[in-house]
């Protein structure tokens, strides 16, 4: 593995920069790697399929969709929260099935025993056949009730699996707050002109794609931006604080706005620590003994 001899690892010798590049190289300890720029998700990219957006949507919390692709998911967990439902419904039928079989077999066992007393059957060394009919583990319904070492649910510490009531409600897939679909706006990018070298160039192969219509810098990353929720726009946020913020009226429109109609977008990262708050990941591995 390295250039010492065997058992030298714990030696004070054997440098930090040793260990690091060693433990790379077997696979042992924890692996951190710095986030590029290509791995961060863009500012126009859906959360969800991380790839520009077609048709875009903004949640209340300022994350981007794609509107086909937030349908889908919406539509995946209504139909994970209706197959839920109706587990739960069976669970609970069962239960009730169970409480009725209970309340009927007490009752049978009380008449049969009121009948047994009345015929004199009840009495002590009168039908000594029936104590020994019951000692075997398979007569009757016991075979059924015999615990099983290979399926799981049926050994004998096995619990019986209670389903908790399922919850309607649906969650952003990125905040995890409750999502509506009456809560998404519809946004409107403003595209920016093309350059020479861009001509005849599709969208999503375009290095500069959209810019703010109000002062027609141009959208990235880099640029904090922020949606003007009546009509979608979305500006730069320093055009909002220098331009709107003071008498909150739309500059396109002339629609007065309030605090509401404001929407931070979420943007996706440029590789900069001083614009993202996490960009390295940690991979736990083994760690390797001295």
């Amino acid at each position: 593995m390295t250039r010492h001899a065997r058992n030298s690892t714990a030696g004070s010798v054997y440098t930090y920069h040793e260990k690091k590049r060693d433990a790379k190289a077997s696979g042992y300890g924890s692996l951190s790697e710095r986030f590029s720029k290509d791995s961060i998700k863009g500012f126009d990219c859906c959360s969800l399929t991380l790839q520009p957006c077609r048709n875009p949507v903004v949640s209340p919390d300022g994350y981007l969709f794609d509107k086909e692709a937030i349908l889908e998911y919406y539509l995946a967990k209504k139909k994970e929260i209706l197959r839920q439902q109706k587990e739960y419904e069976k669970q609970n039928k069962r239960e009730e099935n169970e409480k009725n079989e209970l309340k009927a077999a007490a009752h049978r066992s009380q008449v049969e025993k009121f009948i047994a007393t009345e015929k004199g059957d009840g009495l002590p060394g009168s039908n000594p056949s029936t104590s020994s009919s019951s000692l075997s583990n398979m007569s009757g319904n016991k075979a059924k009730d015999l615990p099983s070492f290979w399926v799981p649910a049926m050994t004998p510490d096995a619990k019986p699996v209670i389903i908790p009531k399922p919850s309607t409600d649906i969650y952003c897939p990125v905040s995890g707050k409750m999502l509506k679909i009456k809560d998404l706006i519809d946004v409107k990018f403003t595209l920016a002109p093309k350059d020479d070298d861009e001509r005849g160039k599709a969208l999503i192969s375009r290095q500069v794609r959209y810019m703010c219509p109000i002062t027609r810098d141009i959208l990235s990353n880099s640029v904090p931006c922020t949606i003007l929720k009546p009509t979608g726009d979305v500006i730069t946020t320093e055009c909002f604080e220098k331009l709107i913020k003071k008498d909150m009226v739309h500059p396109l429109t002339g629609l007065k706005l309030k605090e509401k109609d404001i929407i931070p977008l979420q943007r996706g990262g440029t590789g900069f620590a001083s614009v993202n708050d996490k960009l390295e990941a940690t991979e736990a591995r083994p760690s390797m003994m001295a």
